[in-house]
Order: structure tokens, then sequence, then C-alpha cells
């Protein structure tokens, strides 16, 4: 499905396309700290959105997403085409992210609801209600 605008799919849908489609790449958009201790999606690639030390959008984002794509991991000669797939911690960041990949002309991006590890619950735990890791869906971490 090619689409000018953010296409959000359930963790499961995500983890199908990824399976089903070669080409299909996964950012993880949190920042590293999050992406190593936390934990991330297996095979996700991380290319923060907002990263430590000054906490501001990376101004490199949508060129590192397409070095990724230019690189070798895109097998298509379009690499806008190329499904995109934007995960963070409950899908707000990467919803952001992803937002910024169509307004620079990428066709084929896809947030994952409820990111890795979804919303806080009512003890203020994440992981509980929905998400990457709530799904069993694989996972690594450092």
């Amino acid at each position: 499905m090619q689409s000018r605008q953010v296409v959000t799919i359930s963790p499961r849908q995500a983890w199908e396309m990824l399976q089903g489609e070669a080409n299909a790449l996964l950012v993880d958009v949190r920042s590293h700290m999050e992406f190593l201790f936390i934990g991330h999606p297996a095979g996700a690639i991380n290319i923060p959105w907002i990263d430590e030390p000054d906490w501001i959008i990376n101004p490199n984002f949508v060129r590192e997403v397409r070095q990724l794509l230019l690189g070798g991991l895109s097998h298509t000669g379009d690499t806008h085409t190329v499904p995109v797939l934007l995960v963070c911690r409950s899908g707000k960041r990467s919803l952001e992210a992803g937002e910024l990949l169509i307004k620079e002309g990428f066709t084929n991006v896809y947030n994952v609801e409820d990111g890795f590890e979804g919303e806080l619950d009512e003890h203020h735990h994440r992981s509980t209600l929905g998400g990457w890791r709530f799904e069993g869906l694989p996972w690594e971490q450092c």
C-alpha cells in the first residue's frame, strides 16, 4: 500500500510485513540509550528522532534513513517507495518522524501503534497494555 500519509499498523501487522517483504525497513526512532538498555524489536535499526545530550530533533534524520536505503537495504530503484516502518516507545515520536518522511517524498511509511512499550497502565508501568513487547514479538536487549 502506497500512501501520502503515515499509516498506523499494529505491532503484529508490522511483524508480518517485515516477514513478507524482504526490502521493508524497521527503524527504531528512540534514543540510543532506550534502544540499547530497554530493548528493541529484533532486526530494528536505530536512527534517533530525538537523542541525548541535547534532546532536539535530529536534523539528519531523513538523510540517515535515505542512506540506509541507498546503502543496499533497498533492492528497488526508487527508495522512496520502500516500506519504512517506524517504532518508538508508545507510537508518538515515530508518528512525528513518519510525517517528516512523507513531507520529504517517502510514500510507504508506517507507524507501529503503541510502539515498543505501549502506554502507562494505572501503576505507571509500560508493556502491560500494548506494544511490541506486550504482543510477544521478537526483541533484543543489550
